[in-house]
């Protein structure tokens, strides 16, 4: 089997193509802003940080330049994206229709397994300690309970847009992190959306879905 063909252990059942692997590490990488913006990707000394060979390796930097996360130049090379605060605006406003259109759906559409599911998240956000936890892991957790709801919504379209701006949301977040006080608040948020996308409510969901957003484009503002 070829090196890029190789399955490794991923989730609980589940199995992940070297590619994918290399493609998940280095997404988060670049959204929590390790690799720094601007900074020049070595596609070699990445393949041995991540233990694999370069073609898995260079088959996700393709992904990840259709993510807008790394651009390649001709004779240059490849480099993580800028993270351009001016595009925020841009991308609250797609966002703000999104957001909420995706947990309405998700209200809507959600079978009972994922109701369980999001009841869970939506519990383990109140039960944990987020004094405990530092700002990169409370932004992990965002992502999470992000991710959840745009599965939810049941729309591949809808879930493969969102993820995308929310990524570069979470990008710009990361970039003033040190100047806001805690995103904890913004975080703890999730547990009223989340209940109410379990319990049916689609027009609270929407509703509270936008408030997040717009809250985080306060907040972003405030720090700049």
């Amino acid at each position: 089997m070829t090196a890029q063909g190789t399955l490794i252990t991923g989730e609980p059942g589940g199995t992940l193509s070297l590619a994918e692997h290399a493609y998940q590490l280095l997404k988060d990488r670049l959204i929590m802003l390790e690799i720094r913006p601007g900074e020049p990707i070595n596609d070699g000394q990445l393949a041995t940080e991540l233990g694999v060979g370069r073609t898995p390796v260079r088959e996700a930097l393709k992904r990840l330049e259709t993510d807008h996360l790394v651009v390649s130049y001709p004779r240059r090379g490849t480099f993580a994206t800028i993270v351009d605060i001016t595009e925020l605006a841009a991308i609250s406003e797609i966002r703000e229709l999104l957001e909420p259109l995706a947990a309405r759906r998700a209200a809507e559409n959600a079978g009972p397994a994922l109701r369980t599911e999001i009841r869970a998240k939506a519990d383990e956000i109140s039960n944990v300690d987020q004094t405990e936890l530092d700002q990169t892991r409370l932004m992990r957790l965002d992502l999470s309970v992000h991710r959840l709801i745009y599965r939810a919504a049941a729309n591949a379209h809808l879930e493969d847009v969102l993820i995308r701006y929310d990524n570069l949301a979470t990008r710009i977040w990361c970039l003033v992190l040190d100047r806001v006080p805690s995103v904890a608040g913004h975080v703890s948020e999730h547990a009223d959306l989340l209940r109410a996308i379990a319990d049916g409510d689609a027009e609270k969901a929407g509703q509270l879905a936008l408030e997040h957003v717009t809250g985080f484009e306060k907040t972003i503002r405030t720090a700049l």
